[in-house]
């Protein structure tokens, strides 16, 4: 599992791993039911505090993306696709409503959008 951080990003270190492990889990790249690694050995090899990681394991728990046993470590959980699909309509409303405000600011009409949605779409 090889996770990217960049310090000059402006998201948070935990915020990084959360988002590139649910990536990872949506694209099918981590199964249902691998283990992940301990939160420890995370931080080592990231070279950022044991804290960051548990923050971004507690975070991928709470939204059902993996589920963490005592002493045996966490594991990626069962997919819900409905659940991974909302997951993903959020992210691309957040994108889309950036898109459609600067949009609205520079006078880019709604067909506009429309049309380059199109060629990005079917590329």
């Amino acid at each position: 599992m090889e996770i990217i951080i960049s310090n000059s990003s402006g998201k948070p270190i935990y915020e990084q791993i959360t988002n590139q492990i649910k990536n990872m889990i949506i694209s099918g790249e981590l199964k249902s039911g691998q283990s992940l690694p301990s939160m420890r050995l995370l931080a080592k090899e990231l070279r950022i505090s044991v804290i960051t990681t548990k923050r971004a394991y507690e975070d991928l728990e709470r939204d059902g993306f993996i589920t963490t046993l005592v002493g045996k470590g966490s594991y990626v959980s069962e997919t819900n696709t409905e659940f991974v699909k909302e997951e993903q309509l959020k992210v691309i409303e957040e994108y889309l409503l950036k898109a459609a405000e600067s949009a609205k600011v520079s006078g880019i009409k709604l067909e506009e959008l429309h049309a380059i949605l199109d060629v990005i779409y079917n590329e």
